[in-house]
């Protein structure tokens, strides 16, 4: 967990591709707060309610300037399913080889039924739009959360 970017510390910058495959950087967002949460896989009841969560609240992120980037090891036509079946409103990028994950500490050991593997920590990191870290929530739990993001963010931006 060394590897988790810290509050204060410069947003490890990234270039993966969106669920239609254009290819998308933290500059892109030079102006706007990034809301950017990695989950383990599309279409799972956890991830499912992640965001449906995030989508429910897209306009309250959106009157914020914040984007909502949701990040997993899917294909991007896995997402694309993902995002049509639930009809989600925000962008979800693929990293299969889990650069993006790793670079923000989200790529580590878990345990399942007595079991231990490397597996996507469910974490959520909210970068200020001078790309610093402005708070993470390191273990996810998703009952609650986007609402949790959002009261952070309006804390933060002072609203």
């Amino acid at each position: 967990m060394s590897n988790i970017p810290q509050i204060g510390q410069p947003a490890p910058d990234f270039s993966t591709p969106d669920e239609n495959g254009n290819l998308t950087s933290l500059s892109d967002f030079s102006s706007k707060w990034v809301v950017l949460y990695f989950y383990p896989k599309d279409d799972t009841p956890g991830c499912t309610t992640e965001a449906k969560d995030f989508s429910e609240l897209y306009e309250d992120f959106s009157a914020l300037e914040a984007k909502i980037l949701g990040v997993s090891p899917d294909s991007g036509k896995s997402h694309c399913k993902f995002i049509s079946k639930h009809n989600l409103s925000i962008t979800l990028l693929s990293d299969p080889e889990h650069i993006l994950i790793e670079a923000y500490g989200a790529w580590r050991l878990k345990k399942f039924m007595g079991k231990e593997y490397m597996g996507v920590a469910r974490s959520t990191f909210l970068i200020s739009p001078d790309r610093i870290i402005a708070y993470t929530w390191p273990n996810v739990k998703t009952k609650g959360h986007a609402q949790a993001v959002l009261t952070k963010l309006r804390e933060l931006v002072g609203t």
